[in-house]
C-alpha cells in the first residue's frame, strides 16, 4: 500500500471501548473533523509480551496529549470483549488495567487493511470483504489525522518494534508549531 499522508483517513465504523469500560459502536473518526487531532495507533494483538508497556506509555502521557487537543485512539484485531478483559487485568499480570482512551475493535481486519497496516497474505472480494490466504496479523501503525481528517504522518513498524510516544509527542509539536506560525520546527 502506498503512503496516506497527504490524504484523507480512510473513514471507518467499529466497535470500541471508552474508558476503560463501555462499549459503543459505531465509533468513527468524523467526530473529530473540525474539532481535534486523532493520534490514531495500531497494535499487534491483546494480552500479547510487548504491547502492555507501549499501551501504558501512551496512557502515561495522556495529559500531554490532551494539552495539545489530540485524540488517543488504539486498534487492534481483537474483539471489544478481548479488549475488556485485557482492560480488566492488572498490569503487573500483563493487563492494560487503567488505560482510559478509546481501543477500537477490528475483527473484520478491514480498518487495518485500509490503513496499510496488515501483514500477512489476503485478498478482497467483491464485497471488500477479506479473504486470507495466510495468518493476518495487524503490523504497530501510527497515523496523526490532523482536525481537516489529513494524515500528516504515518509509521508502520515490525511487530517487534515498539513505538517511542517522546517522538510522537515532538512530531505532534512539529505539526502544530507549523500551522500555528507558517514556518518548520526547529529540532530540539
Amino acid at each position: 500500500m502506498s503512503t496516506l499522508v497527504g490524504k484523507k483517513a480512510p473513514k471507518f465504523s467499529a466497535t470500541a471501548v471508552i474508558n476503560g469500560k463501555s462499549i459503543v459502536r459505531n465509533y468513527g473518526l468524523d467526530q473529530f473533523i473540525g474539532k481535534k487531532y486523532v493520534l490514531l495507533f495500531f497494535y499487534t494483538k491483546d494480552f500479547s509480551g510487548i504491547c502492555p508497556s507501549e499501551l501504558h506509555d501512551f496512557q502515561d502521557r495522556i495529559d500531554q496529549f490532551k494539552s495539545k487537543n489530540v485524540e488517543v485512539i488504539g486498534c487492534s484485531a481483537d474483539s471489544e470483549e478481548s479488549h475488556l478483559a485485557w482492560l480488566n487485568l492488572d498490569k503487573a499480570k500483563g493487563g492494560i488495567k487503567g488505560i482510559t482512551y478509546t481501543l477500537i475493535s477490528d475483527m473484520s481486519k478491514t480498518i487495518n487493511a485500509n490503513y496499510g497496516t496488515l501483514a500477512g497474505h489476503y485478498e478482497m472480494d467483491e464485497n471488500d470483504q477479506l479473504i486470507a490466504t495466510g495468518p493476518m496479523i495487524p503490523y504497530r501503525g501510527l497515523f496523526l489525522i490532523d482536525k481537516d481528517g489529513v494524515v500528516q504522518h504515518q509509521l508502520i513498524n515490525h511487530f517487534t518494534l515498539v513505538r517511542n510516544v517522546d517522538e510522537v509527542l515532538r512530531v505532534i509539536d512539529a505539526l502544530q508549531y507549523f500551522e500555528e506560525k507558517g514556518e518548520f520546527c526547529p529540532i530540539k
